[in-house]
């Protein structure tokens, strides 16, 4: 009895990025294998950032790849011929030729149903370029997952049918403060939680601190992340004479940037091209003020003047006018921080899990059907 019992737990297959670095991807995939672990579900994980452990190879690119490449291919096969499911955190570019699409076809030849939850902002442009290499890989998947209203509509332009099942937060973790949030409008904490890559669209935040600061002199911003946009960023504050407004923080973990979180007045987030950015509900979840652009899928997570401010992208003097509103309408700023921490509820995982373990049963149910030799 026993012995059948073991036999009925479902087996899922994970494969994706972990910590570190402390990516959006990386974080939800962590967070999924220990919430699934926790309600007594088998997981095997297969790391797709996993270092070379030859010393000799790492130092050797093209070989260092190929070496990684294989390694992983032989995981996924050996993965495939053991689970009930897999399920594949997938992104657009290399990333998806490398790491998503030999699953799906290792899926296929084992007869493994395997579950694509991608989560590109850039999709739609990965689409235009790359689409007719795309659709063979991805018409194997059981099923496709999107995290958001965005990408859905973006699949579904390509002609690819998709489900939504949002990014989880850790309600526990992101939390708002227990006394009453008070910003000081002369000397206001803003914080960015992104890395430092032209995407996210840093320098018009910085800039925008340069345009506030002839108004509000003891502005603070601190930008959390690492990327190789640096240097590029240091030089651009000492040209702006910045060097008493912003500091860098380097990448932190999780538990940091919830610290950070509970420190700031204001999160920005300048980016250029965005999906479901986490840290945008992880300040919300904190209580903390947002003022984004309107870009991707920002405008089907937020609502302008109800749970965020949003702006124009590449515009420095928009995002200093929203970051004003919030430094001079104290009921402004006390409506989004109140109606943030209220709609960051619905993501989490005792909301979102149903969704998860009813279409992991539901493959592998399909997969019994058709007589799957991974079971």
């Amino acid at each position: 009895m026993q012995q059948m019992d073991k036999e009925n737990i479902l087996h899922v297959g994970l494969c994706g990025p972990l910590p570190p670095p402390y990516g959006g991807m990386a974080n939800q995939l962590n967070q999924l294998y220990q919430l699934l672990i926790q309600e007594g579900i088998q997981v095997s994980l297969v790391q797709t950032n996993v270092l070379c452990p030859y010393k000799i190879i790492q130092k050797i690119k093209g070989l260092r790849a190929l070496f990684c490449l294989i390694s992983y291919v032989q995981h996924i096969w050996n993965l495939a011929g053991k689970v009930h499911v897999i399920h594949v955190l997938s992104n657009s570019g290399w990333s998806w030729q490398l790491f998503s699409a030999p699953v799906l076809w290792i899926g296929w030849l084992r007869n493994t149903p395997v579950i694509i939850n991608y989560r590109g902002g850039e999709a739609r442009t990965y689409f235009n370029d790359s689409i007719k290499w795309v659709l063979p890989s991805i018409n194997k998947a059981s099923a496709v997952i999107v995290p958001s209203g965005y990408l859905k509509a973006v699949f579904s332009d390509f002609g690819i049918e998709s489900a939504i099942i949002p990014n989880i937060i850790n309600l526990e973790r992101f939390h708002v403060k227990s006394t009453c949030r008070q910003m000081n409008p002369l000397r206001p904490h803003l914080i960015i939680t992104r890395n430092l890559e032209a995407i996210y669209g840093i320098v018009t935040a910085i800039n925008a601190i340069a345009l506030l600061r002839k108004t509000v002199p003891d502005v603070l911003l601190s930008i959390a992340g690492s990327g190789p946009q640096l240097k590029e960023l240091q030089q651009l504050i000492i040209k702006e004479n910045l060097q008493q407004n912003v500091s860098f923080t380097g990448k932190l973990t999780v538990e940091e940037i919830t610290d950070l979180y509970l420190s700031s007045d204001i999160m920005l987030n300048p980016t250029t091209v965005d999906n479901m950015p986490n840290s945008i509900l992880e300040a919300m979840a904190c209580g903390v003020p947002v003022v984004t652009t309107e870009v991707g899928g920002i405008p089907y997570l937020v609502k302008h003047e109800e749970t965020a401010l949003l702006t124009e992208v590449n515009n420095p003097s928009a995002m200093v006018k929203q970051i004003s509103r919030l430094l001079n309408e104290p009921d402004l700023y006390r409506t989004l921080s109140e109606n943030g921490v209220r709609d960051v509820q619905q993501y989490n995982w005792q909301g979102i899990k149903q969704s998860w373990l009813a279409l992991y049963e539901a493959q592998r149910g399909l997969a019994e059907l058709k007589g799957s030799k991974a079971i």
